[in-house]
């Protein structure tokens, strides 16, 4: 299994200029980093693999049994973990990943396993506001994970955590992911580095802003 992305080009309604122009490549099983400066396009091409957008031009194949926009598809192929979390604000936190396991079609009584595989079983009676950022952040994958997901897509998981939180995280995708499973990230964190299997840097093949690179030059520059 693997997602293959062809000839795409995908551009927001209000840009002058197009993100994706006839862009290729491919995801195999194992974790992929998307690397690359902010607004390159990283979180976008999350949001096509799971079928939120829809791109201008070019095919999405994940071999997938589902077909790819399905509800199916959303349901039992894709976890997705945002950067807002998106976690149920009236629900404890057994109950979203209770939730999301039943949608899945998956054993929604693993709730409490995923949660502790998390360090979070002491607070599963706890709503997401009554939590730590970082709490939230583990509780949101420990959610994702439940269902048991073929594709993985996550948007900056460690962004703004401390190492132990980080450490955590890092340790059940790299342990816990199954073979056949394949995770995306999208990250400035170089501390996942070590358990990718690849790194995409967009950098590397996508233009720069160009009156980004011209502010850098200035000698009166100060970065904040």
């Amino acid at each position: 299994m693997a997602i293959t992305i062809k000839d795409l080009s995908y551009g927001y309604p209000s840009a002058q200029s197009l993100i994706f122009e006839n862009f290729n490549t491919e995801f195999a099983p194992g974790i992929t980093l998307l690397k690359g400066y902010s607004g390159c396009g990283k979180s976008t091409l999350l949001r096509i693999i799971a079928s939120l957008i829809r791109p201008q031009k070019g095919q999405i194949i994940t071999h997938s049994k589902y077909k790819y926009g399905s509800s199916q598809y959303l349901r039992k192929d894709i976890g997705f973990v945002f950067q807002q979390l998106n976690l149920l604000p009236l629900a404890n936190l057994k109950r979203n990943v209770e939730l999301a396991a039943s949608l899945a079609g998956k054993n929604k009584n693993a709730a409490n396993d995923w949660l502790k595989l998390f360090g979070l079983d002491q607070l599963t009676d706890r709503k997401p506001a009554s939590l730590s950022g970082g709490q939230q952040q583990r509780a949101a994958i420990a959610r994702c994970l439940a269902k048991q997901p073929s594709i993985v897509l996550l948007d900056e998981p460690t962004s703004g955590l401390d190492d132990l939180n980080t450490s955590v995280i890092k340790q059940v995708l790299h342990e816990k992911l199954p073979a056949h499973c394949i995770c995306v990230i999208a990250t400035h964190d170089s501390r996942i580095d070590p358990i990718a299997n690849e790194i995409h840097d967009f950098n590397t093949y996508l233009p720069m802003e160009e009156h980004l690179q011209e502010m850098a030059r200035k000698p009166n520059f100060t970065p904040e």
